[in-house]
């Protein structure tokens, strides 16, 4: 999902994110659905095709993984 808001948020499509990441249609459509796990190598694709910082991609982990309660 996280995938999608960011790719909708710049208002492309599955179509032009594959052409600008160099990765296939079906790829980006499994990854989306989570039906895949994308390779650091993909990540970083991706990254190039959104135009945003790898972490930045990531950045949907940082809370997530924050499971102490804060004091």
């Amino acid at each position: 999902m996280h995938l999608r808001r960011l790719r909708e948020a710049q208002g492309l499509t599955l179509e032009e994110l594959a052409d600008r990441s160099g990765m296939s249609f079906r790829g980006l459509v499994y990854i989306e659905h989570g039906r895949r796990n994308p390779s650091l190598a993909t990540l970083l694709n991706l990254a190039r095709g959104l135009r945003i910082s790898p972490s930045s991609l990531l950045s949907i982990f940082d809370d997530s993984q924050n499971t102490e309660p804060k004091q």
